[in-house]
């Protein structure tokens, strides 16, 4: 990896471009990609910052990285293995793949057949958890014959919220976790155990399912093997959805669910391998945000769908791209020369006007945008579609125009009113259209970001499929439980704080 990159002519050049480049969105620009319509038009334009982005990128070399990608090769250099999640929604999968797809398939239409298993009860964290919510929300809101419920943190309220009130003999607990040694999900998953024993059932272990990289694991804690659905070391836990982690959302809201957002996120990465780079839609989105990143300075990235039912979205979206993308370091081990990687966070529209907007609009820093709404609505009441229409387009563009003092006072509000109504604008957003909510929109709509992120670590040079930060709070967690249960024979190297508060919790910890 080249040192220095930021002294490069290639990145020089795409800045200075970038920084003189239109922000006031003076020319349309809407691309087409798997059926979705995303508006670029209010970020930076000009047609010297598009060709310096095509330098940009060909000195980064994307055209090998994304082949490398949908190839399997070991793209994840710090873990040695492939990322090849795309190959989980490919319509001609290997073997293997196709023969997981087949096995869950086949104990989804068993149990619909049956009308076995009224509750599901999913247990797994992180990239294992959030998939599955943000597919139930969105599909699942109406309700359905299935309940289902989420637990994830190792919090006892959790475990307990997830179980109180099911009937054990017809809950069906499904433990979803990579390497099936994950601390919050095995204590969860011995809990669901202890509930089921107690309930006399003849074999408690038949009410489990495991989905996991490691099967031998989970045959060996109990869990039947006909019941262990598997995937692959070379699939990120933050790309799991399109891996047998999907089997919950099939029981809750239907296989077609699955299957159609496994071919929209097909469609997209179709678009993404042949569309030319001014119509390719995640390497315009990336090539947006490393400019407001690197370029412009901006920390954060808001994410705002204008829809309900995405509501677990930005939960999704701020583990893909802040795992992937909270590296300061490149692939060889040098230090980044430049911010990479913002903070994600948002909430959905019309709520989230009147809880951060104010900031968006008048704060010091402010954040680009990603405005997402459906064209069209799914339910009997058109005028609230097209208030929140008029509320996301309207939102948009007040980010974006400014409102000068002159203009403030507008003949009617007094002077010493007028400077806090006026505001900046040049605010840069993104927004995206999908057609209406269905499942191959959303594929698409996964897809598009993910593939975002992987051309923006292109672009910074470093490694987006590992997350060893998180890993090393883990591993200090495991220390520090073993003292707070007692064990002084192992005493860890602590900070005065920690050693304080692990020192005054100890007794108090299982009370």
């Amino acid at each position: 990896m080249l040192k220095g990159f930021a002294q490069t002519p290639q990145w020089k050049a795409f800045a200075e471009a970038a920084y003189s480049a239109d922000s006031r969105a003076s020319n349309v620009r809407v691309l087409d990609a798997a059926g979705l319509k995303i508006d670029v038009s209010a970020q930076r334009m000009s047609p010297e910052l598009d060709r310096a982005a095509a330098e940009l990128l060909g000195f980064r070399g994307l055209d090998a990285a994304r082949k490398a990608l949908f190839a399997g090769e070991k793209v994840n250099s710090t873990e040695d293995r492939a990322a090849w999640h795309t190959i989980l929604r490919d319509l001609a999968p290997p073997p293997a793949v196709a023969l997981e797809r087949e096995r869950v398939r086949a104990f989804v239409q068993r149990a619909d057949t049956e009308r076995r298993w009224r509750n599901i009860v999913h247990i797994g964290i992180g990239g294992s958890d959030w998939g599955p919510r943000l597919a139930v929300e969105a599909f699942g809101y109406t309700g359905r014959w299935r309940s289902i419920r989420f637990v994830a943190n190792i919090d006892g309220h959790a475990i307990e919220g997830g179980l109180a009130g099911l009937d054990p003999h017809d809950t069906l607990v499904v433990v979803s976790s990579k390497s099936f040694t994950t601390t919050e999900t095995l204590h969860n998953a011995e809990r669901a155990l202890a509930w089921l024993r107690s309930a006399e059932l003849p074999d408690p272990y038949q009410h489990f399912v495991a989905i996991t990289a490691n099967p031998q694991r989970a045959i060996e804690w109990g869990v039947p093997e006909a019941h262990v659905f598997r995937f692959w070391d070379w699939v990120g836990g933050r790309y799991s959805l399109w891996s047998s982690i999907s089997l919950p959302v099939a029981l809750a809201v239907g296989s077609e669910v699955i299957a159609g957002m496994q071919a929209g996120a097909a469609e997209m990465d179709e678009h993404f391998r042949q569309a030319p780079l001014l119509e390719n839609a995640p390497v315009q989105l990336a090539l947006a945000g490393v400019i407001n990143r690197s370029v412009l300075g901006y920390a954060s990235l808001a994410v705002v769908p204008y829809d309900t039912r995405l509501f677990y979205l930005v939960s999704y979206l701020q583990q893909l791209e802040m795992e992937s993308l909270g590296k300061s370091v490149d692939k060889d081990g040098d230090a980044v020369d430049l911010p990479t990687g913002s903070a994600v966070w948002g909430m959905p529209g019309t709520d989230a006007q009147h809880t951060f907007f104010q900031w968006l609009h008048q704060g010091s820093d402010g954040a680009p945008v990603d405005f997402i709404v459906c064209r069209h609505h799914d339910h009997r009441w058109p005028e609230h579609h097209r208030q929140l229409l008029a509320n996301c387009l309207a939102q948009r563009a007040a980010l974006l125009r400014s409102k000068t003092v002159e203009e403030s006072r507008d003949g009617v509000t007094p002077d010493e009113l007028a400077m806090h109504k006026a505001t900046p604008g040049g605010r840069p957003s993104n927004l995206i259209v999908l057609p209406r909510l269905t499942p191959h929109a959303l594929g698409a709509l996964l897809a598009l970001y993910e593939h975002k992120v992987f051309v923006q670590s292109v672009i910074w040079g470093i490694n987006p499929f590992d997350q060893w930060g998180v890993e090393y709070g883990k591993t200090m967690a495991n220390g520090v439980a073993r003292e707070l249960a007692g064990d002084r024979q192992r005493p860890g190297q602590h900070d005065p704080s920690t050693a304080f508060w692990i020192q005054r919790l100890a007794a108090k910890s299982g009370s």
